[in-house]
């Protein structure tokens, strides 16, 4: 406070740069969530991109299994690191499913598994022996 004249008054005065700090304090509260929406977003696209490779491996074994062919292993040779082939013929469909766990990007967190299958209809003649 300071007195002129008699009478005193109160100078409030604002440093400048009064806001200095702010920026690094909503960086820092906000950078862990947008480095989790980026993980996300690249295990997302890990998943879609395996879920593609498991659907063609899928048709591959099909397709093999409905010419009489081995489809596992047609289908094993197209198929993503890790994953299951399993085949079955049933009558006039041969039905392939791929399996494949699909690491979420940041070690410890738990793996998501994408499933693709595909059906194809069994050739004539196709288990007698011809091929």
């Amino acid at each position: 406070m300071a007195a002129r004249g008699g009478r005193r008054f109160s100078v409030l005065v604002r440093a400048a740069g009064g806001d200095r700090g702010s920026f690094t304090a909503e960086l820092a509260a906000g950078l862990p969530a947008l480095l989790l929406f980026l993980l996300a977003g690249l295990t997302a696209v890990n998943a879609v991109a395996t879920q593609a490779s498991c659907l063609h491996a899928a048709r591959e074994a099909a397709l093999a299994a409905a010419r009489g062919a081995d489809g596992s292993a047609e289908g094993g040779r197209a198929a993503p690191p890790g994953a299951a082939v399993s085949v079955s013929v049933d009558g006039d469909r041969a039905q392939a499913t791929v399996r494949a766990p699909v690491r979420m990007l940041g070690g410890r967190l738990p793996r998501i598994t994408v499933v693709a299958t595909a059906v194809a209809a069994v050739e004539p003649g196709a288990h007698e022996g011809s091929w």
